[in-house]
């Protein structure tokens, strides 16, 4: 004997209701899941990213209180090297902060006309005695008419600076740090430029934006100093609805951004 499985049609609309009730109750479940799971993975990844320096710092901090050291030379060493590991352990809680806000808050951004051209000049002059500690020249290279863009400047430069500390720190042997500013008819394209031999490899390249992401072991910091530095340049630049990609090969990396013209 069969069943009938059909519905009358007085009943199909509220049939087809409880449907769309069950499966978006099935969406919000999935969405609880993996809300709960990327938690977990923030609190491991930050504990994990916490523990390394304030390990040296105790370490170090134990055989200065134990007068662990030969003489005073050793002894700025191992203050310089405190020093090193607090200001990186700063980057890191500043960043978390700024990364959950801008997760859980509807981030508002402020509109203002910002000159790129200038901005990227005012950034290499900040950037001088680390370029030239590590005896990069910076070149700006620029065929726009009018670089100016409606957007939050400090955030824009929060951006650029990041890019250039990671040229500086990844890309040093290639010596030059360029930036390049074109534009189409409703956009300026600004293209971040090291000739390091040290390159992003292709399969990690779609996932870098992403926090805390690690290329690989002996590149464990290449997202910048705190695993979030691109994820955070990234929403940025999606508030300014603009773009933001990387191109990587021995001998060339590239961070390219689109942004809107004013």
């Amino acid at each position: 004997m069969s069943i009938d499985m059909s519905v009358q049609p007085e009943f199909q609309a509220c049939f087809d209701g409880i449907k769309k009730i069950i499966a978006k109750s099935e969406e919000a479940i999935i969405d609880v899941k993996n809300a709960e799971q990327l938690k977990n993975e923030l609190v491991t990844n930050v504990a994990h990213d916490l523990r390394s320096p304030l390990t040296s710092i105790i370490g170090y901090l134990e055989l200065i209180n134990n007068d662990g050291y030969q003489d005073e030379v050793e002894l700025r060493y191992y203050i310089q090297v405190i020093h090193e590991k607090a200001a990186s352990l700063h980057t890191l809680i500043n960043d978390i902060f700024e990364y959950t806000f801008m997760q859980n808050h509807q981030t508002i951004i402020q509109k203002d006309p910002v000159n790129l051209e200038e901005m990227l000049n005012q950034l290499a002059v900040l950037s001088r005695v680390q370029l030239e500690e590590v005896e990069m020249m910076f070149r700006l290279f620029s065929s726009v008419t009018n670089p100016i863009i409606l957007g939050d400047g400090g955030k824009l430069a929060r951006v650029f600076e990041n890019l250039i500390q990671n040229a500086i720190r990844y890309g040093s042997d290639g010596k030059y740090l360029d930036v390049y500013l074109d534009e189409t008819e409703k956009s300026i394209e600004i293209e971040i430029v090291n000739y390091g031999q040290q390159s992003i490899p292709p399969s990690d390249l779609p996932n870098i934006f992403e926090r805390f992401y690690r290329v690989e072991k002996s590149r464990s910091h290449f997202s910048g100093g705190s695993g979030l530095g691109l994820a955070i340049a990234k929403n940025i630049i999606d508030l300014h609805n603009g773009e933001i990609k990387a191109i990587s090969k021995p001998g060339r990396t590239a961070f390219k951004i689109v942004l809107l013209k004013k």
